[in-house]
C-alpha cells in the first residue's frame, strides 16, 4: 500500500470511529404507529450506561400518553447491524468505577434504572421486545417487564450476577421466582444460560421468530395500519411459533435439588448425587464457583420475592445492591467478582467467606435490612 492510500485509509477508520463515538447509544423513532427503539451500543453489546437508562425512560414517558403510537417495540444491535444482540446488562466496568470511587452515579444508575423496570411492566400500552442474541442482566430488566417477549435460535439469556457477586436484580426476584417449580432459583443460584425453548418453558418468553424473519417483520409492523395497540401486539404474535420446543432438560433434578431448605442442603444432596450423576456434579461444580455469600443471598432473595408485588421487590433489590457496595467497606463481593471478570480478568475471585460452609446467617440478614427508612426510599414513590 502506498503512503499516501496507507493515510488515507487511517483517515478512514479515524473518521469512521469518530462517527461510532458521536452515535447516540438509543435510537428512537415513530415509524407509522409504532414506537421503535434500538438499543446503538453494539460494541458492548449494548450494555445499558446510566444516559441510556435515562434515555429510555424519556422517551417511554413522552410516549406513553401521545396517542399517535399505539405501541413499543424494542431491539438490540450488533457490529453487522440491526438485531443480532439484544442487551449484555449493566456496564459492569463503570459499576467497579464507580463502586470504587465513590462516584455517586452509582446510586443514580440502581435507582433509576428499577424505576425503568417498573414503568415497563406497567406501561399501558403494549411493549414489545425483539429478545435476539443475548439478554442477560439489565437486558432482562428491560425484557421482562414486555407485554410481548420473542426470542429466536439466537437467544442466549441468563441472570448470571452470582459469578461477579451480585444478584439477579432489575426485578429478577419478582421474574425469577414465578417460573414453574424451582427454576428461578436454578437459574438464579447457578446463573446458567438457556436457550428459546427453555426460555419460553420458563416463562420468560411467549413466542419464538426465526432471527432472519426479524428484519421483514420489524419492517412490516411500521407499514401496517392498527385499530389500536393491541392489534399491533396481535398482529407480531399471530406471525410467532408459540411452542418453544422440547423445554427444560432436568425438570425434575431442579425441582428436587433447589427446592431444599438452604444452599447447604442444595449442595450437600448434590455432591451426594454426583459420584452417579453427570448433571449433579456439574451443577455442584457451578455452584462451588459463585460467590459463596450471594448464593445464600440470592436463595432468600427469590423465595421472599414470591409473596411480594414488583414495587415491593425492587425497593428490596435497591437494599440489597446498597449493601453489595457498601454493606463491608473494602470487601465487597461485587468489586470483586467484577475485578476478576472484567477489570483484571484473571478469573480467580477472592470471595470473602471463601466457603460455602463458612457464610453465617447474621451477614446473610444483613442485606435485606433497608438502609433507608420507609418514607425516604429512593424507590418509594412506586406502586404495585
Amino acid at each position: 500500500m502506498s503512503e499516501t492510500k496507507k493515510k488515507e485509509a487511517e483517515t478512514s477508520s479515524t473518521a469512521a470511529a469518530s462517527v461510532a463515538a458521536a452515535a447516540p447509544e438509543v435510537l428512537s423513532e415513530l415509524r407509522g404507529q409504532v414506537g421503535c427503539i434500538t438499543l446503538n451500543r453494539p460494541r458492548a453489546l449494548n450494555a445499558l450506561s446510566l444516559g441510556m437508562v435515562r434515555e429510555l425512560m424519556r422517551v417511554l414517558l413522552a410516549w406513553r400518553n401521545d396517542p399517535e403510537v399505539l405501541a413499543v417495540a424494542i431491539r438490540g444491535s450488533s457490529k453487522e447491524g440491526a438485531f443480532g444482540a439484544f442487551c449484555a446488562g449493566g456496564d459492569i466496568r463503570f459499576l467497579h468505577q464507580a463502586g470504587s470511587q465513590g462516584n455517586p452515579q452509582l446510586e443514580d444508575f440502581f435507582t433509576e434504572e428499577y424505576a425503568l423496570n417498573h414503568l415497563i411492566h406497567h406501561y399501558g400500552k403494549p411493549y414489545i421486545a425483539f429478545m435476539d442474541g443475548i439478554v442477560m442482566g439489565g437486558g432482562m430488566g428491560i425484557s421482562q417487564g414486555a407485554s410481548l417477549r420473542i426470542v429466536t435460535e439466537r437467544t442466549k439469556m441468563a441472570m448470571p450476577e452470582t459469578a461477579i457477586g451480585l444478584f439477579p436484580d432489575v426485578g429478577g426476584g419478582y421474574f425469577l421466582s414465578r417460573c414453574p417449580g424451582r427454576v428461578g432459583e436454578w437459574l438464579a443460584l447457578t446463573g446458567n444460560t438457556i436457550g428459546a425453548p427453555e426460555a419460553v418453558a420458563a416463562g420468560l418468553a411467549d413466542g419464538r421468530l426465526a432471527a432472519a424473519d426479524q428484519p421483514a417483520l420489524w419492517e412490516a409492523m411500521a407499514q401496517q395500519r392498527f385499530a389500536d395497540g393491541a392489534a399491533v401486539q396481535n398482529w407480531i404474535a399471530s406471525r410467532l411459533a408459540a411452542d418453544g420446543g422440547p423445554g427444560i432438560a432436568a425438570r425434575a433434578q431442579i425441582d428436587h435439588y433447589f427446592g431444599l431448605p438452604d444452599v447447604s442442603a442444595i449442595v450437600s444432596a448434590l455432591e451426594a448425587a454426583g459420584e452417579d450423576d453427570d448433571w449433579c456434579r456439574a451443577t455442584v461444580a457451578t455452584l462451588r464457583q459463585r460467590s459463596p455469600l450471594m448464593l445464600f443471598v440470592v436463595l432468600e432473595q427469590i423465595r421472599r420475592a414470591r409473596a411480594m408485588d414488583l414495587a415491593d421487590d425492587l425497593r428490596m433489590e435497591r437494599d440489597m445492591v446498597r449493601h453489595c457496595f457498601y454493606l463491608r467497606p473494602g470487601q465487597s463481593e461485587t468489586l470483586e467478582g467484577i475485578r476478576a471478570l472484567a477489570v483484571d480478568k484473571d478469573h480467580a475471585p477472592r470471595w470473602n467467606p471463601a466457603r460455602i460452609e463458612d457464610v453465617s446467617p447474621e451477614l446473610v440478614q444483613a442485606f435485606f435490612d433497608s438502609p433507608w427508612p420507609a418514607h425516604a426510599h429512593p424507590l418509594a414513590s412506586l406502586a404495585g
